[in-house]
């Protein structure tokens, strides 16, 4: 049982970390600046992410080291993976260096050139900044966020396939063209009748492959489909679950080699790739923009996962789970 005392830092919201007096509270009454919040972390880590400017500097001032780590990285290398700059900017003037390597080589100062502001922590004599690749993928994942926009709701799936055509899915998944009135039926309500739903997919060229999207289902990201699409090539997938949130999968040349990730979830370790800790904080929050980037796919509009594909599909009756 967790008694909540008011001398630990038990009982307090995500607001509460924005509440200077609150957190000066429990500090006077012995609460620990050193210590973990329950699931949280860290204290200075977990303000950082979601507090404000005035408590992180508190705390700075009150921890033993601005710079301790936790998994990896310290309160600042959160501050600018959370895209929190003035969180960051309060870190560096109570001392934290913005120049220590860690999280395989990327140090914050190093992460903050691929942020929105990229001018926070100014690039010192010696110190080494992106790559010309690095530099390609945070301009293209600016491109790409910004081209596919947000889709209003959940309960969609999709597969986004590296190097073939739209035609070329269709005849892997064996999947027919669908009569406009079926299309107009599932567009109007997909929920009337499900297996009818379930059964029906968009497939659309776009530059570097095609997607394979279904509005209300998740087919489009079920093994058997994606099996199919990634043979010779790869395939990212996602099922939008309104449950459990977003449900990733991976398949290379008709193999499952990752299931049940979390596209877009913004957690990473130390040991992960440099290229893929740069890729998960680029891709943020926007589940949909790293499948796409994950395939290598480059489209020029949010045609394809809407309800304008190139074609209308309907999948063979099978269990689309082997």
């Amino acid at each position: 049982m967790v008694v909540n005392d008011e001398s630990g830092w038990s009982g307090i919201g995500w607001d509460g970390w924005t509440d200077l007096r609150l957190i000066r509270a429990r500090l006077d009454a012995g609460a620990d600046p050193n210590s973990e919040v329950s699931f949280l972390g860290p204290v200075l880590h977990t303000a950082t992410e979601c507090g404000s400017p005035e408590v992180v500097a508190e705390l700075a001032r009150r921890v033993d080291d601005v710079d301790a780590e936790y998994e990896g990285r310290t309160a600042l290398w959160a501050a600018v993976f959370a895209n929190r700059p003035d969180n960051a900017r309060a870190l560096v003037t109570a001392g934290a260096d913005p120049w220590r390597l860690m999280m395989n080589g990327w140090s914050p100062g190093r992460l903050s050139l691929a942020s929105p502001t990229p001018d926070l922590l100014p690039l010192p004599e010696g110190e080494v900044g992106l790559s010309a690749a690095e530099t390609a993928a945070v301009a293209e994942a600016r491109r790409l966020i910004a081209t596919l926009g947000r889709l209003e709701h959940d309960g969609f799936s999709l597969a986004c396939v590296a190097d073939i055509t739209a035609a070329e899915a269709a005849r892997r998944l064996e999947a027919v063209p669908v009569d406009d009135a079926d299309v107009e039926e599932l567009l109007e309500d997909p929920w009337d009748n499900v297996d009818e739903s379930m059964a029906i997919i968009g497939v659309t060229d776009v530059p570097g492959g095609c997607v394979v999207f279904q509005p209300c289902g998740y087919n489009a990201s079920t093994p058997g489909v994606m099996k199919r699409l990634s043979v010779g090539t790869v395939c990212h997938g996602m099922f939008a679950n309104p449950k459990s949130g977003n449900q990733g999968a991976v398949a290379r040349d008709g193999v499952i080699e990752e299931w049940d990730t979390h596209p877009g979830g913004g957690s990473v370790s130390a040991d992960e790739p440099a290229e893929e800790i740069l890729t998960t904080y680029l891709y943020h929050h926007r589940a949909v923009a790293y499948c796409f980037a994950g395939a290598g796919l480059r489209p020029t509009d949010a045609r394809s996962i809407t309800d304008q594909p190139d074609m209308w599909l309907r999948l063979p009756e099978q269990d689309w789970w082997s």
